[in-house]
C-alpha cells in the first residue's frame, strides 16, 4: 500500500536515468503515482543553485542534481472547484476565483492554485503569476499575470492602493442603514475600512453589505465586520460558521484601475452570479 505520506531526496549520480525511475526505486511507489505526483507539483530538481518544480518525466538530469519528492495523498487528493476566465487582456487576465482554491502553493502540491489553473487552461497557453491574494475561503475576482513585468507593475497598483476595488459580504444581523468606518486594529496594525448597507433580509436577519478597504490586512475584512458586531455568515474563524454553514460570504466584485500596458482605465465587475446570495 503507498505511503500517505513521504518525503525524500535523490543525490543524480548518472545521467543515464530518469527522475520517475529513481523517485519509484527509493520510495517503492509506482510510476504512474510518480508522474501525477509530478503534474501535481509534488516533484522538485535542484540544478546548480536553481530548485524549481519538475513536471516532465522524461527531462534530462545531471550527475550533481538533486531530486525532491514531496508525497502526500491528503493533499494531492483535494479537489476544488473550476476557476473561470472572465478577462483576457493578453498580458494579464481577471478571473473569478471559487470558494477554496488557493493563491499560493506548498512544497507539496500547487495543483488546487489559481494560477496554475489559468497556466494549464488558457489559450494561448502562458506563464501565469500572482499579481495579488485572495482568502482561501473567500470567491471573486483576482488578476493573474502573463509577464513579469505586467505582474509586477499591477502588484504596485495593489501595494500602493492606486486603485479602486470593493467587496460584498452578508453579515448577521441588520446592519447599519449609514455609511460605517471602521478602524479597528488587526493583529496590532491600523485598518481602515468603510462599509455601507445594500440589503436587508429581515427573515434570515442578515445583511448584505457592501465593503471597501483602505489597508489591506489579512483577514481585514472578516476581523472589521465582527468587530462592530456583524460577523460575515460562514467565518469559521472570527464568527460562528461550521461545517454545517454555508460557505464565506466574502466576495471581491470590483476592480478599477489603469491598465499598464495600455495606460487606459479600466473598469472589471463580477457578475451578478457569483455574488453573495441570501441563502433562504
Amino acid at each position: 500500500m503507498p505511503l500517505q505520506k513521504n518525503e525524500c531526496h535523490i543525490k543524480v549520480t548518472s545521467a543515464d536515468t530518469d527522475a520517475v525511475s529513481l523517485l519509484s526505486q527509493q520510495t517503492g511507489l509506482t510510476k504512474q503515482a510518480i508522474k501525477q505526483a509530478m503534474q501535481k507539483g509534488a516533484v522538485w530538481l535542484t540544478h546548480g543553485k536553481q530548485t524549481n518544480r519538475l513536471r516532465r518525466g522524461k527531462k534530462a538530469l545531471s550527475p550533481g542534481d538533486e531530486l525532491h519528492l514531496y508525497y502526500n495523498t491528503a493533499v494531492l487528493n483535494e479537489q476544488v472547484a473550476e476557476a473561470e476566465l472572465l478577462f483576457d487582456e493578453g498580458q494579464y487576465s481577471i478571473w473569478y476565483k471559487p470558494f477554496g482554491m488557493r493563491c499560493q502553493g506548498s512544497k507539496w502540491s500547487d495543483h488546487t492554485t489559481i494560477n496554475r489553473f489559468a497556466e494549464t487552461h488558457l489559450t494561448p497557453a502562458r506563464s501565469a503569476y500572482i499579481v495579488h491574494r485572495l482568502d482561501l475561503a473567500a470567491t471573486g475576482l483576482i488578476v493573474i499575470g502573463h509577464s513579469k513585468k505586467v505582474t509586477a507593475a499591477i502588484a504596485k497598483l495593489f501595494e500602493t492602493r492606486a486603485l479602486d476595488k470593493y467587496y460584498q459580504v452578508i453579515v448577521e444581523g441588520q446592519f447599519s442603514p449609514s455609511k460605517l468606518t471602521i478602524n479597528t486594529d488587526v493583529d496590532g496594525k491600523a485598518a481602515l475600512s468603510h462599509a455601507h448597507l445594500l440589503q436587508y433580509n429581515a427573515a434570515l436577519n442578515q445583511s448584505k453589505v457592501q465593503v471597501k478597504i483602505e489597508s489591506g490586512r489579512k483577514h481585514q475584512i472578516r476581523v472589521h465586520m465582527a468587530s462592530v458586531g456583524h460577523p460575515v455568515v460562514g467565518d469559521r474563524l472570527h464568527g460562528n460558521g461550521s461545517e454545517t454553514t454555508p460557505n464565506l460570504q466574502l466576495t471581491s466584485c470590483y476592480l478599477n484601475f489603469v491598465c499598464p500596458v495600455t495606460q487606459q482605465n479600466k473598469v472589471f465587475e463580477l457578475p451578478e452570479a457569483y455574488r453573495p446570495q441570501f441563502q433562504l
